[in-house]
């Protein structure tokens, strides 16, 4: 099927088709979570099966290994997914933890830093969870493990 500068356009239209099927069936595999949390753990595993399938469409690496080392990255990150449900301490080292950034109304600044959150991003997520300019319906304000923020309104 040729190799790098061998390939021809058939060949490499040909490699791009069966390398989407591949990536496709990869995806399934690691489930749908990949995609719907992104999480820093799916991200990783989302930018490397780009790179590292990339190479097979341009033939630069040997098509077998390439997508064989992708499956195990896969089967890896499904481990660590399934892993993380029942271990805590496996779901700290891989998702992270919550970051209480707001609690009973009083902004916990040093928190804040630790996420590198201004106030001005804390009010934007306020303003578009709660639709209001202000923090006196807010309880409490969490960075959860997937980056987004969460408001708990009093």
């Amino acid at each position: 099927m040729g190799e790098g500068h061998d390939l021809n356009a058939a060949q490499m239209m040909m490699r791009a088709v069966i390398v989407f099927l591949l990536t496709l069936v990869m995806i399934r595999l690691a489930g749908l979570r990949t995609f719907g949390k992104k999480s820093a753990m799916d991200n990783v595993v989302l930018i490397i099966l780009g790179a590292v399938m990339s190479r097979a469409i341009v033939g630069v690496s040997p098509f077998v290994p390439i997508t064989a080392a992708c499956f195990v990255l896969v089967l890896v990150h499904r481990l660590l997914a399934w892993l993380s449900v029942y271990s805590g301490i496996i779901g700290r080292l891989v998702k992270g933890e919550r970051i209480c950034l707001l609690k009973d109304g009083i902004i916990m600044e040093q928190n804040l830093t630790k996420a590198m959150i201004s106030h001005k991003d804390l009010m934007e997520s306020v303003r578009l969870m709660t639709n209001e300019d202000g923090l006196g319906h807010v309880k409490d304000i969490y960075l959860e493990r997937n980056g987004e923020l969460s408001v708990i309104k009093k």
